[in-house]
Protein backbone atom coordinates (compact mmCIF):
# COMPACT_ATOMS: atom_id res chain seq x y z
CA UNK A 1 0.00 0.00 0.00
CA UNK A 2 2.88 2.33 0.90
CA UNK A 3 4.52 1.81 -2.51
CA UNK A 4 1.25 2.62 -4.27
CA UNK A 5 1.03 5.92 -2.34
CA UNK A 6 4.61 6.79 -3.26
CA UNK A 7 3.95 6.07 -6.95
CA UNK A 8 0.82 8.21 -6.89
CA UNK A 9 2.78 11.11 -5.44
CA UNK A 10 5.42 10.62 -8.12
CA UNK A 11 2.78 10.83 -10.85
CA UNK A 12 1.37 14.02 -9.32
CA UNK A 13 4.83 15.53 -9.34
CA UNK A 14 5.60 14.71 -12.97
CA UNK A 15 5.28 18.25 -14.32
CA UNK A 16 7.66 19.60 -11.66
CA UNK A 17 10.14 16.76 -12.21
CA UNK A 18 10.08 17.10 -15.98
CA UNK A 19 10.80 20.83 -15.85
CA UNK A 20 13.84 20.22 -13.60
CA UNK A 21 15.20 17.09 -15.29
CA UNK A 22 17.94 16.83 -17.86
CA UNK A 23 16.44 17.16 -21.31
CA UNK A 24 16.56 14.24 -23.73
CA UNK A 25 16.65 14.28 -27.51
CA UNK A 26 13.28 12.55 -27.66
CA UNK A 27 10.93 15.39 -26.75
CA UNK A 28 7.50 13.85 -27.03
CA UNK A 29 4.81 15.69 -28.98
CA UNK A 30 2.32 17.83 -27.13
CA UNK A 31 -0.43 18.29 -26.02
CA UNK A 32 -0.93 15.54 -23.47
CA UNK A 33 -2.98 12.55 -24.66
CA UNK A 34 -6.72 12.87 -24.01
CA UNK A 35 -8.06 11.05 -21.00
CA UNK A 36 -10.00 7.85 -21.68
CA UNK A 37 -12.12 8.50 -18.61
CA UNK A 38 -11.14 5.06 -17.32
CA UNK A 39 -8.51 3.97 -14.81
CA UNK A 40 -5.36 2.21 -16.05
CA UNK A 41 -5.61 -1.53 -16.68
CA UNK A 42 -2.62 -2.08 -14.40
CA UNK A 43 -3.64 -2.13 -10.74
CA UNK A 44 -0.60 -3.72 -9.08
CA UNK A 45 2.03 -1.64 -7.32
CA UNK A 46 5.15 -0.80 -9.33
CA UNK A 47 8.57 -2.18 -8.45
CA UNK A 48 10.20 1.25 -8.67
CA UNK A 49 8.93 4.70 -7.76
CA UNK A 50 10.58 6.55 -10.64
CA UNK A 51 8.32 9.26 -12.08
CA UNK A 52 7.62 9.10 -15.84
CA UNK A 53 9.18 11.71 -18.11
CA UNK A 54 5.83 12.84 -19.53
CA UNK A 55 2.13 12.34 -19.01
CA UNK A 56 0.88 9.10 -20.52
CA UNK A 57 4.26 7.39 -20.66
CA UNK A 58 2.95 4.65 -18.36
CA UNK A 59 -0.39 3.53 -16.93
CA UNK A 60 -2.48 5.29 -19.55
CA UNK A 61 -6.24 5.03 -19.14
CA UNK A 62 -7.93 1.79 -20.09
CA UNK A 63 -10.03 1.28 -23.22
CA UNK A 64 -12.41 -1.49 -24.19
CA UNK A 65 -13.28 -2.91 -27.60
CA UNK A 66 -16.99 -2.38 -28.27
CA UNK A 67 -17.16 -4.57 -31.38
CA UNK A 68 -18.17 -8.17 -30.66
CA UNK A 69 -15.02 -10.31 -30.99
CA UNK A 70 -14.72 -14.05 -31.56
CA UNK A 71 -11.67 -15.99 -30.33
CA UNK A 72 -11.06 -19.42 -31.86
CA UNK A 73 -8.47 -21.95 -30.73
CA UNK A 74 -7.11 -23.32 -34.02
CA UNK A 75 -4.74 -25.86 -32.48
CA UNK A 76 -3.00 -26.69 -29.21
CA UNK A 77 -0.63 -29.23 -30.82
CA UNK A 78 2.38 -26.95 -31.33
CA UNK A 79 5.46 -27.18 -29.08
CA UNK A 80 6.80 -23.84 -27.78
CA UNK A 81 6.06 -21.82 -30.93
CA UNK A 82 8.04 -18.59 -31.21
CA UNK A 83 7.08 -16.92 -34.48
CA UNK A 84 4.10 -17.00 -36.84
CA UNK A 85 3.62 -15.72 -40.40
CA UNK A 86 0.50 -15.81 -42.57
CA UNK A 87 0.96 -17.46 -45.97
CA UNK A 88 -0.90 -16.26 -49.09
CA UNK A 89 -2.98 -19.47 -49.26
CA UNK A 90 -4.36 -18.97 -45.75
CA UNK A 91 -2.02 -21.38 -43.98
CA UNK A 92 0.32 -20.28 -41.21
CA UNK A 93 4.06 -20.84 -41.02
CA UNK A 94 5.25 -21.33 -37.44
CA UNK A 95 8.69 -21.64 -35.83
CA UNK A 96 9.10 -23.83 -32.75
CA UNK A 97 11.83 -22.98 -30.27
CA UNK A 98 13.51 -26.41 -30.43
CA UNK A 99 14.38 -25.84 -34.10
CA UNK A 100 11.37 -26.97 -36.09
CA UNK A 101 9.40 -25.02 -38.69
CA UNK A 102 5.88 -26.21 -39.45
CA UNK A 103 2.88 -25.27 -41.57
CA UNK A 104 -0.54 -25.17 -39.93
CA UNK A 105 -3.67 -25.31 -42.07
CA UNK A 106 -6.59 -22.95 -41.56
CA UNK A 107 -8.43 -25.92 -40.02
CA UNK A 108 -5.64 -26.44 -37.47
CA UNK A 109 -3.85 -29.43 -38.99
CA UNK A 110 -0.18 -29.24 -37.95
CA UNK A 111 2.19 -30.44 -40.64
CA UNK A 112 5.48 -32.29 -40.29
CA UNK A 113 8.64 -30.36 -39.48
CA UNK A 114 10.16 -28.86 -42.63
CA UNK A 115 13.51 -30.19 -43.75
CA UNK A 116 16.43 -27.85 -44.40
CA UNK A 117 16.37 -25.78 -41.19
CA UNK A 118 19.87 -25.41 -39.70
CA UNK A 119 20.66 -26.57 -36.16
CA UNK A 120 19.88 -24.17 -33.33
CA UNK A 121 21.04 -23.85 -29.74
CA UNK A 122 17.72 -24.13 -27.92
CA UNK A 123 19.14 -23.83 -24.42
CA UNK A 124 17.78 -21.08 -22.20
CA UNK A 125 16.01 -18.45 -24.29
CA UNK A 126 17.63 -19.57 -27.54
CA UNK A 127 16.26 -21.59 -30.42
CA UNK A 128 14.43 -21.00 -33.67
CA UNK A 129 13.00 -17.53 -33.18
CA UNK A 130 11.18 -14.92 -35.30
CA UNK A 131 10.47 -15.13 -39.02
CA UNK A 132 9.03 -13.13 -41.90
CA UNK A 133 8.13 -13.59 -45.54
CA UNK A 134 9.85 -11.84 -48.41
CA UNK A 135 7.65 -9.02 -49.77
CA UNK A 136 7.69 -10.95 -53.08
CA UNK A 137 6.96 -14.30 -51.43
CA UNK A 138 4.13 -15.07 -53.85
CA UNK A 139 6.71 -15.32 -56.64
CA UNK A 140 10.01 -16.20 -54.90
CA UNK A 141 8.72 -18.16 -51.84
CA UNK A 142 11.61 -16.82 -49.74
CA UNK A 143 11.52 -16.87 -45.93
CA UNK A 144 13.82 -15.16 -43.44
CA UNK A 145 14.28 -16.22 -39.82
CA UNK A 146 16.38 -15.56 -36.71
CA UNK A 147 17.97 -18.28 -34.61
CA UNK A 148 20.58 -18.81 -31.92
CA UNK A 149 23.65 -20.51 -33.34
CA UNK A 150 26.70 -22.14 -31.79
CA UNK A 151 29.94 -20.68 -33.18
CA UNK A 152 33.52 -20.56 -32.03
CA UNK A 153 33.56 -18.64 -28.77
CA UNK A 154 29.93 -19.17 -27.80
CA UNK A 155 26.46 -18.48 -29.18
CA UNK A 156 25.26 -15.71 -31.48
CA UNK A 157 22.04 -14.34 -32.91
CA UNK A 158 22.01 -15.30 -36.60
CA UNK A 159 19.75 -14.61 -39.57
CA UNK A 160 19.06 -17.15 -42.34
CA UNK A 161 16.95 -17.33 -45.45
CA UNK A 162 15.67 -20.05 -47.74
CA UNK A 163 12.95 -20.98 -50.19
CA UNK A 164 9.81 -22.85 -49.16
CA UNK A 165 9.60 -25.81 -51.53
CA UNK A 166 6.66 -26.07 -53.87
CA UNK A 167 5.34 -29.12 -52.01
CA UNK A 168 5.80 -27.32 -48.65
CA UNK A 169 7.97 -30.08 -47.19
CA UNK A 170 11.33 -28.31 -46.95
CA UNK A 171 13.32 -25.09 -46.94
CA UNK A 172 15.58 -25.11 -49.98
CA UNK A 173 18.90 -23.32 -50.43
CA UNK A 174 19.19 -22.37 -46.78
CA UNK A 175 21.85 -19.68 -46.28
CA UNK A 176 22.98 -17.93 -43.10
CA UNK A 177 23.20 -14.30 -44.20
CA UNK A 178 24.19 -12.60 -40.94
CA UNK A 179 25.81 -13.47 -37.60
CA UNK A 180 26.21 -11.19 -34.59
CA UNK A 181 29.85 -10.22 -34.22
CA UNK A 182 30.02 -10.90 -30.47
CA UNK A 183 29.82 -14.58 -29.44
CA UNK A 184 28.98 -15.29 -25.81
CA UNK A 185 28.53 -18.52 -23.88
CA UNK A 186 25.30 -17.42 -22.17
CA UNK A 187 21.86 -18.50 -23.37
CA UNK A 188 19.72 -15.43 -22.60
CA UNK A 189 18.55 -12.27 -24.40
CA UNK A 190 18.97 -13.08 -28.08
CA UNK A 191 16.31 -10.59 -29.23
CA UNK A 192 15.14 -12.47 -32.29
CA UNK A 193 12.59 -10.62 -34.44
CA UNK A 194 12.94 -9.78 -38.12
CA UNK A 195 10.74 -7.67 -40.42
CA UNK A 196 11.10 -5.79 -43.70
CA UNK A 197 11.10 -2.00 -43.61
CA UNK A 198 9.44 0.22 -46.20
CA UNK A 199 12.64 0.33 -48.28
CA UNK A 200 12.85 -3.45 -48.67
CA UNK A 201 15.63 -3.98 -46.15
CA UNK A 202 15.60 -6.29 -43.13
CA UNK A 203 15.28 -4.98 -39.58
CA UNK A 204 16.59 -7.43 -36.97
CA UNK A 205 16.57 -7.15 -33.16
CA UNK A 206 19.52 -8.47 -31.15
CA UNK A 207 19.65 -8.69 -27.35
CA UNK A 208 22.57 -7.79 -25.09
CA UNK A 209 22.81 -11.34 -23.68
CA UNK A 210 21.67 -10.37 -20.15
CA UNK A 211 24.81 -10.68 -18.04
CA UNK A 212 26.48 -7.64 -16.46
CA UNK A 213 29.61 -8.44 -18.47
CA UNK A 214 27.78 -8.12 -21.79
CA UNK A 215 24.97 -5.64 -21.13
CA UNK A 216 27.42 -2.73 -21.32
CA UNK A 217 27.98 -3.60 -24.98
CA UNK A 218 24.52 -2.23 -25.71
CA UNK A 219 26.30 1.15 -25.50
CA UNK A 220 29.16 0.16 -27.83
CA UNK A 221 28.80 0.85 -31.54
CA UNK A 222 31.51 -1.72 -32.26
CA UNK A 223 29.34 -4.57 -30.93
CA UNK A 224 26.06 -5.89 -32.32
CA UNK A 225 24.76 -6.76 -28.85
CA UNK A 226 21.79 -4.70 -27.67
CA UNK A 227 21.11 -3.31 -31.13
CA UNK A 228 18.56 -3.17 -33.90
CA UNK A 229 20.31 -3.66 -37.23
CA UNK A 230 19.32 -2.89 -40.82
CA UNK A 231 20.66 -5.19 -43.53
CA UNK A 232 19.89 -6.12 -47.11
CA UNK A 233 18.24 -9.38 -48.13
CA UNK A 234 21.78 -10.65 -48.74
CA UNK A 235 22.83 -9.80 -45.17
CA UNK A 236 24.96 -6.76 -46.00
CA UNK A 237 24.71 -3.36 -44.30
CA UNK A 238 21.86 -1.41 -45.93
CA UNK A 239 22.62 1.84 -47.69
CA UNK A 240 21.60 4.94 -45.79
CA UNK A 241 22.29 3.45 -42.37
CA UNK A 242 23.18 6.05 -39.71
CA UNK A 243 26.69 6.80 -38.57
CA UNK A 244 27.31 6.51 -34.85
CA UNK A 245 30.41 8.70 -34.95
CA UNK A 246 32.67 6.09 -33.41
CA UNK A 247 35.78 4.53 -34.89
CA UNK A 248 34.97 0.94 -35.78
CA UNK A 249 31.19 1.42 -35.57
CA UNK A 250 29.37 -1.44 -37.28
CA UNK A 251 27.79 -0.30 -40.56
CA UNK A 252 24.69 -2.46 -40.06
CA UNK A 253 23.59 -0.68 -36.86
CA UNK A 254 20.27 1.18 -36.90
CA UNK A 255 19.67 1.92 -33.19
CA UNK A 256 21.42 1.05 -29.94
CA UNK A 257 20.93 0.87 -26.19
CA UNK A 258 18.47 -2.05 -26.17
CA UNK A 259 18.11 -4.84 -23.60
CA UNK A 260 16.11 -7.74 -25.01
CA UNK A 261 14.01 -6.50 -27.95
CA UNK A 262 11.53 -9.24 -28.89
CA UNK A 263 9.02 -7.30 -30.98
CA UNK A 264 9.18 -5.30 -34.22
CA UNK A 265 6.39 -3.84 -36.32
CA UNK A 266 6.07 -1.30 -39.13
CA UNK A 267 3.53 1.47 -38.64
CA UNK A 268 1.08 1.16 -41.55
CA UNK A 269 0.79 4.93 -42.10
CA UNK A 270 4.18 6.44 -41.25
CA UNK A 271 6.29 3.39 -42.10
CA UNK A 272 8.24 3.96 -38.88
CA UNK A 273 9.59 1.00 -36.93
CA UNK A 274 8.11 0.33 -33.50
CA UNK A 275 9.74 -2.07 -31.07
CA UNK A 276 8.98 -3.88 -27.81
CA UNK A 277 11.70 -4.54 -25.27
CA UNK A 278 11.97 -6.50 -22.04
CA UNK A 279 13.08 -4.47 -19.07
CA UNK A 280 14.54 -5.91 -15.86
CA UNK A 281 12.23 -5.85 -12.81
CA UNK A 282 9.97 -3.18 -14.26
CA UNK A 283 10.70 -1.00 -17.25
CA UNK A 284 9.39 -3.01 -20.21
CA UNK A 285 9.30 -0.60 -23.14
CA UNK A 286 7.62 0.33 -26.39
CA UNK A 287 9.95 2.40 -28.57
CA UNK A 288 9.46 4.31 -31.81
CA UNK A 289 12.77 3.73 -33.54
CA UNK A 290 14.62 6.20 -35.74
CA UNK A 291 18.01 5.58 -37.21
CA UNK A 292 21.05 6.59 -35.17
CA UNK A 293 19.31 6.95 -31.82
CA UNK A 294 20.40 5.54 -28.47
CA UNK A 295 17.61 4.12 -26.29
CA UNK A 296 19.66 4.13 -23.14
CA UNK A 297 20.07 0.63 -21.72
CA UNK A 298 21.79 0.00 -19.32
CA UNK A 299 22.41 3.69 -18.51
CA UNK A 300 18.69 4.47 -18.41
CA UNK A 301 15.82 2.27 -17.25
CA UNK A 302 12.51 2.56 -15.44
CA UNK A 303 13.16 -0.83 -13.82
CA UNK A 304 15.40 -2.18 -11.10
CA UNK A 305 17.60 -5.27 -10.81
CA UNK A 306 15.88 -8.55 -9.94
CA UNK A 307 17.66 -8.27 -6.58
CA UNK A 308 15.87 -5.00 -5.88
CA UNK A 309 19.00 -2.90 -6.36
CA UNK A 310 19.05 0.01 -8.75
CA UNK A 311 20.48 -0.53 -12.25
CA UNK A 312 23.71 1.44 -12.56
CA UNK A 313 23.21 4.97 -11.25
CA UNK A 314 19.44 4.51 -11.20
CA UNK A 315 18.68 7.30 -13.68
CA UNK A 316 15.87 7.56 -16.23
CA UNK A 317 16.82 10.60 -18.31
CA UNK A 318 20.05 11.76 -19.87
CA UNK A 319 20.91 14.05 -22.74
CA UNK A 320 21.57 12.17 -25.96
CA UNK A 321 19.46 9.17 -24.95
CA UNK A 322 15.86 8.46 -25.90
CA UNK A 323 12.79 8.02 -23.77
CA UNK A 324 10.50 5.03 -24.35
CA UNK A 325 7.18 5.94 -25.91
CA UNK A 326 5.57 3.79 -23.22
CA UNK A 327 6.69 1.55 -20.37
CA UNK A 328 5.26 -0.93 -17.90
CA UNK A 329 6.04 -1.51 -14.23
CA UNK A 330 5.35 -4.27 -13.21
CA UNK A 331 6.44 -5.95 -16.42
CA UNK A 332 4.19 -7.68 -18.94
CA UNK A 333 7.16 -9.13 -20.91
CA UNK A 334 6.19 -7.84 -24.38
CA UNK A 335 7.15 -10.10 -27.27
CA UNK A 336 6.00 -10.26 -30.90
CA UNK A 337 3.69 -7.53 -32.14
CA UNK A 338 1.77 -6.22 -35.13
CA UNK A 339 -0.26 -3.20 -36.20
CA UNK A 340 -3.86 -3.91 -37.15
CA UNK A 341 -4.65 -2.80 -40.70
CA UNK A 342 -7.89 -4.70 -41.24
CA UNK A 343 -11.32 -3.20 -41.82
CA UNK A 344 -13.42 -5.71 -39.89
CA UNK A 345 -12.86 -4.05 -36.51
CA UNK A 346 -12.80 -0.36 -37.32
CA UNK A 347 -11.88 0.79 -33.80
CA UNK A 348 -8.67 -1.30 -34.01
CA UNK A 349 -7.39 0.51 -37.11
CA UNK A 350 -3.65 1.23 -36.74
CA UNK A 351 -3.64 0.00 -33.14
CA UNK A 352 -0.65 -1.98 -31.90
CA UNK A 353 -1.18 -5.54 -30.65
CA UNK A 354 1.54 -7.17 -28.54
CA UNK A 355 1.90 -10.64 -27.09
CA UNK A 356 2.58 -10.47 -23.34
CA UNK A 357 4.44 -13.39 -21.77
CA UNK A 358 4.43 -12.89 -18.01
CA UNK A 359 1.36 -10.69 -18.42
CA UNK A 360 -0.49 -13.62 -20.02
CA UNK A 361 -2.62 -11.50 -22.31
CA UNK A 362 -2.55 -9.62 -25.59
CA UNK A 363 -1.92 -5.89 -25.21
CA UNK A 364 -3.86 -3.48 -27.40
CA UNK A 365 -2.39 0.02 -27.53
CA UNK A 366 -4.22 2.88 -29.21
CA UNK A 367 -1.74 5.33 -30.77
CA UNK A 368 -2.49 8.87 -31.88
CA UNK A 369 0.18 11.31 -33.09
CA UNK A 370 2.87 8.91 -31.84
CA UNK A 371 1.42 8.95 -28.32
CA UNK A 372 -0.14 5.98 -26.54
CA UNK A 373 -3.69 7.08 -25.71
CA UNK A 374 -5.28 3.90 -24.37
CA UNK A 375 -4.49 0.34 -23.31
CA UNK A 376 -6.58 -2.82 -23.30
CA UNK A 377 -5.87 -6.39 -22.23
CA UNK A 378 -7.33 -9.13 -24.41
CA UNK A 379 -7.55 -12.92 -23.89
CA UNK A 380 -6.39 -12.64 -20.28
CA UNK A 381 -8.76 -15.44 -19.37
CA UNK A 382 -6.82 -17.95 -21.51
CA UNK A 383 -3.95 -18.11 -18.97
CA UNK A 384 -1.35 -18.29 -21.76
CA UNK A 385 2.05 -16.72 -22.38
CA UNK A 386 1.52 -14.99 -25.74
CA UNK A 387 4.74 -15.14 -27.77
CA UNK A 388 3.85 -13.68 -31.18
CA UNK A 389 0.95 -12.17 -33.09
CA UNK A 390 0.36 -11.38 -36.76
CA UNK A 391 -2.47 -10.38 -39.06
CA UNK A 392 -3.75 -12.47 -41.94
CA UNK A 393 -4.84 -11.23 -45.34
CA UNK A 394 -8.38 -12.07 -44.20
CA UNK A 395 -8.17 -9.34 -41.54
CA UNK A 396 -8.02 -11.69 -38.57
CA UNK A 397 -5.28 -11.69 -35.95
CA UNK A 398 -3.36 -14.89 -35.19
CA UNK A 399 -1.41 -15.44 -31.97
CA UNK A 400 0.81 -18.25 -30.69
CA UNK A 401 1.59 -19.08 -27.08
CA UNK A 402 4.44 -20.81 -25.27
CA UNK A 403 1.89 -23.46 -24.29
CA UNK A 404 1.56 -24.58 -27.92
CA UNK A 405 -1.65 -22.84 -28.87
CA UNK A 406 -2.56 -20.95 -32.03
CA UNK A 407 -5.54 -18.58 -31.80
CA UNK A 408 -7.56 -16.67 -34.36
CA UNK A 409 -9.07 -13.38 -33.17
CA UNK A 410 -11.70 -11.78 -35.39
CA UNK A 411 -15.00 -9.97 -35.49
CA UNK A 412 -17.97 -12.16 -34.62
Amino acid sequence: MFSKQIFALALLGISIFSSCSTNTDNTEPTPDPPSTGNPPVETNAPNATYPPAFTGQTRIGGIKTTTAIRTQLITSALVSPWGVAYLPDGKLLVTEKAGRMRIVSAAGVVGNALNGVPAVNSGGQGGLLGLCLDPSFSTNRTIYWVFSEVVTGGNVTSVAKGRLSDNESAIEGTTVIYRSNTPYSGTLHYGGRVIFDKTGNLIVSIGERSDVATRVQAQSATSSLGKVIRITAAGLPASGNPSFGTSGALPELYSMGHRNPQGLALHPVSGEIWQSEHGPRGGDEINRLRGGLNFGWPTLTYGIEYSGARVGAGIQQQSGMEQPSYYWDPVVSPSGMTFYTGSRVVEWQNNLFIGALSGMHIVRLRIENNRITGEERLLSGENQRFRDITQGANGALYAVTDGGRLYQIDKQ
